[in-house]
């Protein structure tokens, strides 16, 4: 079975608003959330499943790097990935289909960051794992390979290979 690789991106930077749901991007966040799309398309990064939380700000995140990426995967937007726990994306990872070889989730800190930093193994470089554990930035993307079926996923089963703030 050939290694299967998961990307936590975390939104890029919104605004404030009354409603958490509804902030939107910010023009910077706008230009940072395209600079992703560029990244990945220039990392051989094509999801074949994306997962997104219904925040508008998560939405318009991919929807802007979306564009810079031929072939990506429609997006699935996921509740769970919104209700923000460690829990409940490890539960939306573990029900990716065996056919995905690439699979994005686009969420929220405190999880995304909580959950890069709990899938490493510590096989990969250092200072990556450093600028994962020094919290993670809006439009921050962490790679990771993961050597299991997606079902099988428990922290510390996953290389992290890259980390990027693409835009910066």
């Amino acid at each position: 079975m050939p290694p299967h690789r998961l990307l936590l991106v975390r939104h890029a930077e919104a605004a404030g608003g009354p409603v958490d749901a509804e902030r939107t991007l910010t023009p910077r966040g706008e230009r940072h959330a395209a600079a992703i799309g560029s990244w990945l398309a220039g990392a051989g990064l094509v999801p074949d499943r994306v997962v997104l939380s219904p925040a508008r700000r998560t939405v318009q995140t991919w929807e802007r790097a979306r564009a810079a990426l031929e072939r990506a995967a429609g997006p699935v937007v996921d509740a769970r990935v919104y209700g923000a726990t460690v829990e409940d994306l490890l539960g939306v990872v573990r029900e990716t289909a065996e056919d995905v070889a690439t699979l994005v989730v686009v969420g929220h800190n405190p999880s995304v960051g909580e959950l890069a930093g709990l899938l490493d193994d510590g096989r990969g470089d250092l200072a990556l794992r450093r600028e994962v554990q020094g919290g993670f930035r809006p439009g921050q993307v962490a790679v990771f390979t993961v050597g299991t079926a997606f079902a099988e996923l428990v922290p510390g089963t996953a290389t992290l290979e890259d980390v990027a703030v693409p835009g910066d």
